[in-house]
């Protein structure tokens, strides 16, 4: 599976790495099945793409509809912070597109960063402590 994710309920965080070759389907998958659990909403989240080895994106277009889904199944009580960690040039660069999009749209109410490294990305999320990332398969 190409992304892996742990839910810690005590740090209010959801944790994923994802590997290997990352498809639209993969991130499309990934956000429905996490984001539709009402036991998550608000929580902040961290998504680690160091160990992608390719993502296979059809288009800009698809940036643009994930940033839109993933507005649309923000908790709209609570601000909560996204943060990638993409050191790899096309994920950094995709991921600043999925960063833009989400600004400009109204209904989302997550700060998204993307960070060459897990420690500025954790910066961002004000952890000082090491998270327990998910175990991979």
């Amino acid at each position: 599976m190409p992304f892996v994710y742990r839910v810690d309920h005590d740090a209010r965080m959801v944790l994923a790495v994802g590997t290997g070759v990352i498809t639209d389907a993969d991130v499309f998958g990934y956000q429905k099945d996490v984001w539709s659990r009402p036991d998550v909403a608000g929580y902040d989240e961290l998504v680690d793409m160091s160990l992608v080895t390719e993502i296979v994106v059809p288009s800009g277009d698809r940036v643009r509809d994930l940033a839109t889904l993933s507005a649309t199944m923000d908790d709209k009580t609570a601000k909560s912070k996204f943060a990638i960690v993409a050191p790899a040039d096309v994920a950094f660069g995709l991921g600043r597109m999925f960063q833009a999009y989400r600004e400009l749209d109204r209904r989302s109410t997550k700060e998204v960063g993307v960070f060459r490294t897990k420690r500025d990305a954790l910066a961002f999320l004000r952890r000082d402590t090491a998270l327990v990332m998910p175990e991979l398969p």
